[in-house]
């Protein structure tokens, strides 16, 4: 067996140290990587967290609005409930007194022959009971002696006239239609 010469030694010696330096830099190099892998999964962590409680913080405060919005939506829904309500009530109320208005108007329009009548009415009323053979008659069929029809309560009367003249003369201030609303 031969030995090696010193040449040979020292060349060994030198690339072992060359390699003991180059393992302990990587040592070195694989520590700081370690800590900085580790520094950023604490810091992931850290980050992980913040967004968790972020995260929960948002959906807490949308859980409160989505809780605000479906009670101001109730309140919304039995507002437009009771709108309609009074809507139905506000066209039946219209409907009644559109079929009043039709009432009046027919009344209106009736008017003159109404006054026509009355005044013809008004005149066989003037002209007095017929006799019976000369005899005046007796047997009065109106218990007061009157008629409710008596020239002088037609012409006294407000709601009447005997004449379209009247008519036309007289303002409707002291007529009261019998409507409520």
């Amino acid at each position: 067996m031969s030995f090696p010469s010193p040449v040979q030694i020292r060349e060994a010696n030198a690339h072992l140290a060359a390699l003991h330096g180059r393992v302990t830099d990587l040592e070195q190099k694989l520590e700081d990587s370690e800590k900085t892998v580790r520094e950023q999964a604490e810091s992931l962590i850290r980050k992980d967290e913040q967004l968790r409680a972020a995260t929960q913080e948002i959906t807490e405060t949308k859980d409160r609005e989505i809780s605000f919005l479906h009670e101001k939506l109730c309140h919304s829904e039995e507002s437009i409930h009771k709108l309609n309500q009074t809507i139905k009530e506000k066209d039946s109320l219209i409907r009644q007194l559109q079929h009043r208005c039709q009432l009046l108007d027919n009344i209106c329009k009736s008017r003159p022959l109404l006054d026509g009548m009355l005044a013809q009415i008004a005149e066989a009323e003037r002209m007095g009971p017929v006799s019976d053979l000369g005899k005046p008659i007796t047997n009065n069929l109106f218990t007061d002696g009157e008629s409710n029809c008596s020239p002088s309560r037609l012409s006294n009367h407000k709601d009447f006239s005997l004449s379209e003249d009247d008519s036309d003369d007289q303002e409707l201030d002291g007529v009261v239609f019998g409507t409520t609303v």
